[in-house]
Order: C-alpha cells, then sequence, then structure tokens
C-alpha cells in the first residue's frame, strides 16, 4: 500500500497529461482552431525559430509577406516588432523559443516530409507549441513533485496539490487556452530552481548550485523579471542558520560556483549575442517607452480589483496563504522570508506601466510564481491533517477549483472581457452556468 500511494502523484501527473492533451485537441488542433494558439506575445516568443531556422532573418523581412498577409486575423493580429539601431527587430527575448525548440523542430521535420506548408507558421508549428506547453508543464509537475517530497509532505497531499495547482488557477488556461505565452515555461524552471536550491541549502552539493543558476539564467532568458526568483533564497533555505552557511558555502566551493556563475549567464548571453547579430549591437533597448514605474505600483489592483485582481478570479492563491501558519511555527523566519518575497514580487509586478497586462486571465504574471504558493498549500493540507479542519480545507479547495473552471470558461467564450471588467460586469456573470454553452 506504501508503494502504491508513493506512485501516486506520478500517475496522477499523467493522467494530467492526458486529460490536457485530450481538452487541447479538442479546442485547438481541429479545424481552423490552430491558428488562435499562437497569438499576441506568443507570437514574438515564438517568432525566433522560423527566423533563424527558416527565414535566416532576425530582422523579420518575412513578417508582412507571411504573418501581416499570408495568417492575418484581424482578431489576434499582433506585431512584435521593434525598432533599434536603426534595424527590425524582435521585442521579445528568445527564453521561450529555446523551451519551444526540440518540439519546433520535429514539426518541420514533419512538415517537410508531408511535403506541407514548411514557413514555420503552418497548423503543424502551432500545433508543435500546444504540445511544448503540455510537455513544460509535466516537467514542472515532476519537479515540484519531488520538491514537495523532499519537505516531507506525504503523496496523498502532494497529488491534491497538484490537481488544485493545475485545475484550480490560471495555469490551466495558459497552457491549454494560451500555451504559447511564456508563464508554463518559466513555471517550469522555478519548479527546478526550488528544488536545486534546496537541494543546495539541505546539503551544499555543487551540482546543485550550478542547476539552480542555470535554471535562473533560463528564466531570466525567458523574461528578465524572472531574476526576482532569487530573493526567494532566504526562504528556500528553511532557516537562517543554513541560509547563511549555503551563502559562505558557495565560496567555499570554488570550482562549483565559477561553474555557476558561468551556467547562470550563458543564457542571457545568448539574447545578447542575438541582438549583436540582428542589429550589430550587444545591448539593446527593446521596450522602448513601456517599463517599470516603481514609483507608482498598483499593488491593491493586481491582488484585488474586479479588473484583473489575482485573488478575485484566482482565490486559490489566497487560500493558499494558510500555510503561512504552519510556516510560522516551524520557523519564523521562513515564513518572514516568504512573505517578503511576495511583497517584493508584487510591487515590482505592479509597477509595470500596464500593470493588468493586457489582454488576460486573473494575473497572469503570477503563473511562474505557483510553485510558491503552492507549497503553502501543501503545509496547510499537511498540518490539518488529523484535525477538524481538514475536510473544510479541502473542500473549501474544491469549491476553488470549480470556480476557477467556470471563470476560465467564462473568460475564453467572452463573459469575462479580456480587458474591461468591473464591479457590475463581475457579479453580473458570476456563476452563472445557465449562460454558458
Amino acid at each position: 500500500m506504501a508503494l502504491s500511494r508513493e506512485r501516486l502523484p506520478h500517475l496522477l501527473i499523467v493522467l494530467i497529461a492526458v486529460v490536457l492533451t485530450v481538452v487541447s485537441s479538442n479546442l485547438n488542433w481541429g479545424g481552423s482552431n490552430w491558428r488562435s494558439i499562437v497569438e499576441a506575445d506568443a507570437r514574438g516568443y515564438n517568432a525566433y525559430l522560423p527566423a533563424i531556422f527558416i527565414h535566416h532573418d532576425l530582422n523579420l523581412g518575412f513578417f508582412d509577406a507571411i504573418e501581416r498577409e499570408k495568417y492575418a486575423n484581424e482578431d489576434l493580429f499582433y506585431d512584435y516588432r521593434a525598432t533599434a539601431h536603426g534595424r527590425t527587430i524582435n521585442k521579445y527575448f528568445a527564453g521561450t523559443a529555446l523551451c519551444q525548440l526540440p518540439f519546433f523542430l520535429i514539426a518541420h521535420g514533419w512538415t517537410l516530409a508531408a511535403g506541407g506548408d514548411a514557413d514555420g507558421f503552418s497548423r503543424p508549428y502551432a500545433i508543435a507549441v500546444n504540445v511544448a506547453a503540455l510537455c513544460w508543464l509535466v516537467v514542472g509537475l515532476l519537479f515540484l513533485d519531488r520538491w514537495l517530497r523532499e519537505l516531507d509532505i506525504g503523496p496523498v497531499d502532494r497529488s491534491l496539490t497538484l490537481i488544485l495547482m493545475v485545475f484550480g488557477t490560471n495555469l490551466f488556461y495558459y497552457t491549454v487556452g494560451e500555451p504559447g505565452m511564456s508563464h508554463v515555461y518559466s513555471l517550469a524552471w522555478v519548479a527546478l530552481f526550488c528544488l536545486a536550491s534546496h537541494r543546495w541549502f539541505q546539503h551544499r552539493r555543487g551540482r546543485s548550485l550550478v542547476v539552480a543558476a542555470f535554471a535562473v539564467g533560463m528564466l531570466v532568458l525567458i523574461r528578465p523579471v524572472n531574476g526576482l526568483v532569487l530573493l526567494a533564497w532566504p526562504f528556500l533555505a528553511g532557516d537562517r542558520g543554513r541560509f547563511l552557511e549555503g551563502i559562505s558555502g558557495m565560496f567555499l566551493h570554488t570550482r562549483s560556483f565559477l561553474l555557476a556563475l558561468v551556467a547562470g549567464l550563458a543564457p542571457p548571453l545568448l539574447q545578447l549575442v542575438l541582438y549583436k547579430l540582428s542589429t550589430g549591437h550587444f545591448l539593446v533597448d527593446a521596450y522602448g517607452e513601456e517599463g517599470f514605474r516603481f514609483t507608482d505600483p498598483h499593488p491593491v489592483d493586481i491582488l484585488f480589483s474586479y479588473k484583473k485582481g489575482l485573488f478575485l478570479y484566482t482565490p486559490l492563491y489566497l487560500l493558499s496563504l494558510a500555510g503561512l501558519w504552519p510556516l510560522w511555527k516551524r520557523s519564523r523566519f521562513t515564513a518572514w522570508a516568504w512573505v517578503l518575497f511576495f511583497a517584493v514580487v508584487v510591487w515590482v509586478l505592479s509597477s509595470w506601466w500596464m500593470w493588468y497586462y493586457g489582454g488576460s486571465f486573473s494575473g497572469r504574471v503570477f503563473v511562474e510564481y505557483l510553485p510558491f504558493f503552492m507549497v503553502l498549500l501543501a503545509f496547510a493540507l499537511k498540518a490539518a491533517r488529523g484535525t477538524a479542519w481538514r475536510r473544510p480545507l479541502v473542500v473549501a479547495c474544491m469549491a476553488l477549483l470549480v470556480l476557477c473552471q467556470v471563470q476560465t470558461y467564462q473568460y475564453r467564450y467572452y463573459q469575462i472581457h479580456w480587458s474591461d471588467m468591473d464591479r457590475q460586469q463581475y457579479w453580473d456573470v458570476f456563476l452563472r452556468v445557465d449562460r454558458l454553452g
């Protein structure tokens, strides 16, 4: 029985993968639905691959003839180009494309063998993006499960945590509804960073430090602001003593420290090389006037507003904070470290010039930070075992899962507007399942 229970999370991950594959194929792969798989920012993330491997043009000279004319969709059209040093370049970083690369190459080989339209944007390439998101989700779940296991979370609570994370938050939508966005890829690397960092602070083996550094490098290559995960190290250490020992230990493991430095810098350097090839300059400001306004953050709006509030549209994030109480009882240092890390993340993310991040479901920029919320939820579930609070907590979690699924469906079919929700609109459609279908 013990062996069967220990295998439960892995069996569950397989089941999750099957369910999401079926949902994705039904929603995205048939008819002309594939055209909406890669939209908005995702077009820019993915464009590096056809630009490099098919059109051999980092200055995107193929954009007008192929993307604008051949695959134009007035509702989804998005121009991801920017101008720097007098050259046209891709506005976005290349990390998401690097994560999608194996799937792109398979799609390209398939298309060439089948005599299809091998321009990098036809149906096989779009489906490959969807498959990439599904695979990276599985990778993220495996890393998260291993981290929770090493934190002494039992298989039943780990399994429940994984179910809630996938189906009870906006991770579901950004894996199935908009799989080309960067968030699910970032989540996988954040989960690896958490696991490797935990192992470094527990055992101080050089390999763990190198892996954690490489994960940070990949996260920065995907979205530079992802580098904030480094501020989670005090929390990941587990207590003040281990944190200080881990920091000082880096300089005692000289070889591992140097390898970690190289591993962490290598992915961002790739972006600088791409800029050099496309503009002749290593340093490029592709975002222009867009940027962070740190003196004008919107923390209440990004967490609670009817427009995009994280805790309103995906309240499981809020419920997960119940795990701070058992964490506090175990280590006040670790609990404070989590709170301060979260506060900085909220301040930075809510300081973006468009704090609601355009068309999005809930606070999409928090998807990558889900491992930090789910570890708290796992702590809460573990602490509630054998108490009167266990059943109400599980019931509340499942109720919020259902709410999230209803609101995800409403968002996909425009009952929840992609940008312009307010109090009246929200309560007008709240749980109106009679309008679905």
